[in-house]
């Protein structure tokens, strides 16, 4: 590997030393609902984005609430060290269509209704407050 891409490669990891992510496949409710509560802890710190989710009704909200504790440990696992208050944020989080499920529903006069159970993916990244853009 030449020098140039060696220091490249070295400055992106650096980068990455301070950020965590944690994924989510397949879950069985349609993207538009998880939008709705993953735009409510979009940007904002921890400990009060989990407050956010804890107290939510909606059931999109307990599924990104184990999410979020999930990347957290991630980032405890890979700093060593524990989260204190006002440490780390959402930095990003994103919500995918995963592959919908494709059912028919019978229907007056022979007919048959379609039926789509639409599924998500979610990739949540955690990043400390400090680099924030």
């Amino acid at each position: 590997m030449g020098v140039r891409k060696r220091n490249s490669a070295d400055k992106r990891k650096e980068e990455l030393k301070n950020v965590a992510f944690a994924k989510l496949t397949n879950i069985p409710s349609s993207p538009r609902k998880m939008r709705l509560v993953a735009d409510m802890i979009r940007g904002v710190e921890v400990n009060r984005a989990l407050g956010l989710l804890k107290f939510s009704n909606k059931d999109a909200a307990a599924q990104l609430y184990k999410l979020l504790k999930s990347a957290v440990a991630n980032w405890e696992a890979k700093n060593n060290q524990q989260v204190e208050a006002g440490m780390l944020r959402v930095s990003t989080i994103m919500v995918n269509c995963a592959p919908m499920l494709k059912r028919l529903r019978p229907a007056p006069q022979g007919r048959g209704y379609r039926i789509r159970k639409r599924a998500n993916h979610v990739t949540l990244i955690v990043d400390t407050i400090d680099n924030a853009n």
